[in-house]
């Protein structure tokens, strides 16, 4: 079996933690947990016969104080950025955040998560923007931890191209 690094990247209480627990477990809880340092979990999944463990680091938010530890990053497969689409701010330090990372750990597979999609009404993030996002050549899913949209997709879709490259 294929072992790959997945690191769950993004800022503070936009749902990394939540949509590993919606992946992994199926579950998902409205109580907020601040991740200190990193949470490690586990999943297999089969994509056409081929089986791969994915090891999810899921790292603590970024923000001006407390930067990701670049050893975090060490050895990832592919990397998941999570932006909450009601906080516009989210979605700006992620493309910062890429490109740090892209900085460390060079080109690897990666998607944009923009979280909270069972709050579109609430978005502050403009569809332009995502357009102008995915003319960059980023890939970009609309999930919800809470309602569990997109989350299969995403963990699907980085794993067929970390499988791939």
């Amino acid at each position: 079996m294929i072992q790959k690094k997945v690191c769950m990247l993004g800022t503070f209480a936009v749902g990394k933690t939540s949509l590993v627990s919606r992946f992994v477990k199926s579950i998902f809880s409205d109580k907020y947990h601040t991740t200190v340092g990193v949470k490690i979990d586990k999943k297999s999944v089969t994509l056409d016969g081929q089986e791969a463990s994915l090891v999810l680091w899921d790292i603590h938010g970024e923000d001006e104080f407390q930067k990701i530890r670049q050893s975090y990053l060490r050895g990832t497969s592919g990397y998941l950025l999570v932006a909450d689409g009601t906080r516009r701010s989210t979605l700006e330090a992620a493309e910062s955040l890429q490109q740090n990372v892209e900085g460390v750990v060079g080109k690897v597979p990666f998607l944009l998560l923009l979280n909270k999609a069972d709050l579109t009404e609430e978005w502050e993030i403009e569809p332009g923007t995502i357009e102008s996002l995915t003319a960059r050549g980023w890939t970009v899913i609309n999930t919800s931890a809470k309602s569990g949209q997109g989350v299969e997709e995403a963990f699907t879709t980085l794993t067929r191209r970390m499988l791939e490259a």
